[in-house]
């Protein structure tokens, strides 16, 4: 397949209004694949106030398997919504704030060309 054909399956969508609308990056869908579970959303509120946490405790907190607890926090840390670092044998996940932010805003931004508010007052 050429890079051109690639290139035109991408392309913005026109609205009605004459705005374009450019597709969501890969990073803002994987962010929101990553809300997009009650039990991702849970372990979320388990990093509250900036606290780290391994897998064990992730799992130990929401009854869970290590390895189930091990394959959402991937999924956090993909989307962009955790963070991680080696600590000796453990590794430690935490709220990636920064990359939260910046996803926020893209969102934002997005919803902003697609969907604008309705500002004359209608409906």
């Amino acid at each position: 397949m050429s890079d051109q054909a690639t290139d035109s399956s991408r392309e913005a969508p026109q609205l009605g209004c004459g705005a374009v609308v450019e597709p969501p990056s890969e990073k803002l869908r994987e962010f929101l694949k990553g809300l997009a579970s009650q039990q991702r959303q849970q372990m979320l509120e388990l990093f509250a106030g900036g606290v780290e946490l391994t897998v064990g405790t992730v799992a130990e907190r929401l009854g869970i398997g290590q390895s189930g607890a091990s394959q959402q926090l991937a999924l956090l840390r993909r989307g962009g919504l955790l963070t991680s670092r080696k600590d000796g044998k453990q590794v430690r996940y935490r709220v990636d704030t920064l990359a939260v932010e910046r996803s926020l805003t893209e969102l934002q931004n997005y919803l902003r060309t697609c969907c604008p508010p309705n500002l004359t007052g209608d409906g």
